[in-house]
């Protein structure tokens, strides 16, 4: 059986996932697509080679009989509007992050899925994905390092353009972070607070960069995350995990060994893309196998909605400079299911 998927949004990452689907990945195809400018999504079918009826809208895509789960990859603010319709057709839909732009919008998701009694939305967070990641969830839920007391984690970009304000540090940033951490742990956050080192000097006049963000988890774990978007020597992520026990540490991207001009030297990756490629491909065939079953297993809607809680808090934190409450209502006994 093959999965019928409609695409809202023909983008890089739409595009990217449109070929994933198409030329990738096991049991699906796009069969619809649709973006604010249609002559570009036309052309973004053509140039695949893929036969898909494109559509004028997201609506048109959601209700379109051929199909019979959505990928919404569109502009960020259209997020929140494209999901809830999509649930209200009782199809499935992965949505890109942010799952919508304020934790109310993600609120509302969550109480339209839960009426329908029937997990129906993902949201793409793909760092769950990476095998990295989840050696080292293996690593903690084992035992073999003890409780986790501390952990010590990075997100290094070697530079941002223009438009990257102090605030994308958490919502375009962090945000991966204080998803896969919850994941990892799987704890939630209790508190915040943010601080500013000195300035790089490669960082803009109006950006703040880097920044260390400081959390505590209801259980009592620490937990720091640098993150610096002007490092200039590449994309770097790092999660060193403390426990009682024991120490460990994500493992780095495979690369080769290099013994040349009288140095010896590992590679650096410079683009994101590259560091999660696989992740992505995981992700969504993981998504594509689990609506197959009808039942979702990735990041949940509730998810989206405790990691824009998250990052309100964090905003606010990084505009005071105090410690900053994390307030998450009781996760509803739905998404315990």
């Amino acid at each position: 059986m093959s999965l019928n998927i409609g695409v809202i949004g023909t983008g890089a990452i739409g595009q990217d996932h449109i070929r994933r689907c198409s030329k990738v990945l096991q049991g699906s195809r796009v069969v619809a697509v649709t973006d604010i400018n249609r002559e570009h999504a036309t052309k973004v079918i053509r140039d695949l080679g893929i036969e898909a009826n494109v559509y004028a809208d997201g609506y048109e895509v959601i209700n379109a009989k051929e199909v019979d789960a959505v990928l919404v990859t569109s502009w960020g603010p259209s997020h929140e509007e494209f999901v809830l319709a999509a649930v209200a057709a009782g199809k499935y839909v992965f949505c890109e992050k942010p799952l919508a732009v304020t934790a109310e919008g993600c609120k509302r998701i969550v109480e339209a899925e839960a009426a329908q009694g029937k997990r129906l939305v993902q949201v793409g967070f793909m760092r769950p994905y990476d095998q990295g990641y989840r050696a080292l969830k293996d690593v903690i839920t084992s035992g073999k390092i003890g409780d986790p007391l501390m952990l010590h984690c990075a997100h290094r970009n070697p530079r941002v353009g223009e438009n990257y304000t102090t605030s994308m540090a958490i919502t375009d940033t962090l945000i991966h972070e204080i998803d896969v951490l919850r994941w990892l742990l799987d704890d939630d956050y209790v508190s915040v607070q943010v601080v500013f080192p000195r300035k790089a000097k490669h960082a803009k006049a109006h950006l703040r960069d880097p920044q260390v963000v400081l959390f505590e988890t209801v259980k009592g774990t620490r937990i720091d995350v640098e993150i610096f978007v002007n490092c200039q020597y590449g994309y770097d992520i790092q999660c060193e995990v403390v426990g009682d026990i024991g120490i460990a540490k994500l493992p780095e991207p495979s690369s080769v060994l290099l013994r040349s001009e009288a140095r010896l030297s590992h590679e650096i990756l410079t683009d994101w893309k590259d560091r999660f490629i696989d992740a992505y491909d995981v992700e969504l065939q993981a998504f594509i196998n689990d609506v197959l079953a009808e039942k979702l297993t990735g990041p949940s809607a509730w998810d989206g909605f405790a990691a824009a809680v998250t990052a309100d808090a964090c905003i606010a934190a990084q505009e005071n400079g105090e410690i900053v409450p994390v307030s998450l209502p009781q996760r509803p006994a739905f998404y315990n299911k």
